[in-house]
């Protein structure tokens, strides 16, 4: 009998250490623009109805102080897919070109060379959809709207060859139904998957079924943003229904996390759905401060749930800060899989969530955007907006109203000398890229100065018109008519001017002819955005070289574009630079757009 004791007792320990042994199925659930205040959990905002997100809080832990890497799309999805700060390869905002992220290692990759089955569903924007496959994803199904997609699988989990697919379903629906059906093909194989919902970002395409869910008096844009979180909300319940359907809900670690805070536009214009692409996009960042392009609270701090039942005690919330960064450190630790010293910028959270570590994960957390940067050390937040400085005691004034660096210099300094140690080591170096856009001096006025900023940047506001000529705006500068012709004049102290145009329904290809004369040579360049586009894309850019002379010159420039363009820019160097015409062809040469005196 004691013999058999022995070994029963001998038998559980093993059994009980090879269940540990398990690698956990991992699920990266990635919302678009989602503002802080859009979870029903959160008990912020009443009109909110997220049933599915709540039961996975609920089941799991409530990050009040969860972070992203960036206010803006492209960086924060680089620092979350690398689990190393984009600014160490140069990917500091949209525009930044993306050879640096290719160089790097992703989760995906490393959880692919550890056994695990890898896809990816809904939005990438680091690159063409078609390469998605050389950053460690088997399986593709990348639809994030309306317009045709790159897949290598089919909506029910089949494969296909690597090509276009055009959308059967709602696109938040789509991603929702394939990521169930990798589930149902992979129950036995441990995987990872990464769901990516292009949602609640404009445009606002929520099917009316959606919006139905939400009737009374609200701003329409509120209603859309409100029915595409409800759409991510089914999408939630249908994951987590087949993950319980195969009795994978305690095999699974899940992370639900927002790229950046909510875009406002300053004003919220409750703008038509169609035709304003650009703006408020219907969710909220309340009570925080600011919004998307800001390292404010309100444009960093994002929904940010952390899910494993039977691991993770559930119900818990959990107030130190943690950051997008810590995914990947989490999944590798997990796994056991060996990181080299540098490679990742995050932690492991598993032991700080199961109460096995009761310190904080991070001693700081770092940002920096563009002229903007910033350090958060226990409750201490210095931000830094170009030659701005503030600092904020986050556990009394979590909503940044009342600056303290003038009360606490010795703090500010400490802090700043940090963060410029930190900055030092980015690539690019430095706390900030460059000056202050005009853009950004105006939010920081609005939401960090309290000042009444009239019009929303970059947009008309309601009830009046910018002023331009022909429809053509000028930003980080003036357009007018002098002597015959328009001279474009960039703003002392800011970054490199451009015009610009938008609502436009112009079919591609096009050749943009740009007549100028300048006495400052330097890079011009012409982007545009497709009516899929919800941002101006890296890959939708040409750049020609501009010469320093005293006659005219002509530009001849190839927009290899196929679809419908929606917006253009035209970037020139700084200075003072004449046009005397710009103009647009189409495929058969025929004028579509111009700008003349």
């Amino acid at each position: 009998m004691k013999l058999l004791a022995a070994f029963l007792s001998s038998f559980i320990i093993l059994h009980s250490s090879f269940a540990a042994e398990q690698r956990p199925n991992i699920i990266l659930i990635y919302t678009d623009d989602h503002g802080h205040a859009d979870l029903g959990i959160y008990g912020v905002m009443k009109d909110v109805k997220t049933p599915h997100l709540d039961a996975l809080a609920r089941s799991g832990v409530v990050a009040t102080n969860g972070y992203s890497t960036a206010p803006q799309c492209v960086p924060s999805r680089g620092g979350l897919m690398t689990g190393k700060f984009q600014g160490r390869f140069n990917l500091d905002n949209n525009g930044s070109a993306l050879d640096g992220f290719n160089k790097e290692t992703t989760i995906a990759t490393r959880l692919q060379n550890a056994g695990y089955v890898t896809a990816q569903f809904g939005k990438w924007h680091l690159g063409p959809q078609n390469e998605i496959t050389r950053h460690g994803f088997r399986h593709v199904f990348s639809q994030h709207g309306g317009q045709k997609f790159a897949a290598n699988i089919t909506l029910d989990g089949k494969d296909r060859p690597m090509s276009d697919l055009p959308p059967t379903e709602y696109h938040l629906d789509g991603c929702s139904k394939a990521a169930a059906s990798i589930i149902e093909r992979y129950k036995d194989q441990p995987f990872f998957l990464y769901v990516a919902y292009r949602g609640p970002h404009t445009p606002l395409d929520a099917p009316q079924s959606y919006m139905d869910r939400f009737p009374g008096e609200m701003p329409e844009r509120r209603r859309a943003a409100l029915a595409m979180l409800s759409a991510i909300d089914d999408g939630v319940g249908l994951i987590t229904s087949t993950l319980k359907k195969h009795n994978l809900t305690e095999k699974t670690l899940i992370f639900f996390i927002g790229d950046n805070g909510a875009p406002l536009k300053i004003h919220k214009i409750d703008s038509p759905l169609i035709g304003d692409a650009g703006g408020w996009d219907g969710s909220l960042n309340t009570p925080l401060n600011g919004e998307k392009g800001m390292l404010a609270e309100g444009g960093m701090s994002t929904p940010f749930l952390i899910a494993w039942p039977g691991t993770i005690p559930g119900g818990q919330t959990y107030e130190q800060p943690v950051t997008a960064l810590d995914v990947a450190a989490t999944a590798a630790a997990t796994n056991k899989i060996e990181v080299k010293p540098g490679d990742l910028d995050g932690v492991n959270l598993l032991p700080h969530l199961t109460g096995e570590n009761k310190a904080a994960p991070h001693d700081a957390l770092y940002w920096r955007w563009m002229a903007q940067s910033a350090i958060r050390k226990g409750n201490w937040k210095l931000l830094r907006g170009g030659e701005r400085e503030y600092l904020y005691d986050l556990a009394t004034d979590r909503e940044e109203k009342h600056n303290l660096a003038a009360k606490h210099p010795e703090i500010a300094t400490r802090l700043r000398t940090k963060l410029k140690t930190w900055a030092d080591g980015l690539n690019p170096a430095g706390m900030a890229l460059g000056p202050m856009a005009a853009t950004w001096n105006d939010y920081f006025d609005h939401y960090l100065e309290g000042k009444t900023i009239a019009n929303v940047p970059g947009k008309a506001a309601k009830g009046e018109e910018e002023a331009g000529i022909q429809g053509w705006l000028a930003r980080n500068g003036t357009l007018s008519v002098k002597d015959g012709t328009l001279l474009l004049t960039s703003d002392k102290g800011k970054q490199a001017p451009f015009i610009t145009r938008s609502q436009l329904k112009l079919k591609g290809p096009l050749t943009a002819s740009l007549t100028i004369k300048t006495n400052t040579p330097g890079a011009g360049s012409i982007a545009w955005r497709m009516d899929s586009d919800k941002d101006f894309l890296p890959a939708n850019r040409v750049a020609f070289k501009i010469s320093a002379e005293s006659d005219w010159q002509t530009h001849e420039v190839q927009l290899p574009t196929h679809g419908k363009v929606i917006h253009l820019r035209v970037h020139l160097p700084s200075g003072s630079i004449e046009i005397r015409q710009l103009e647009l062809r189409d495929a058969a040469g025929k004028p579509v757009l111009s700008l003349k005196p």
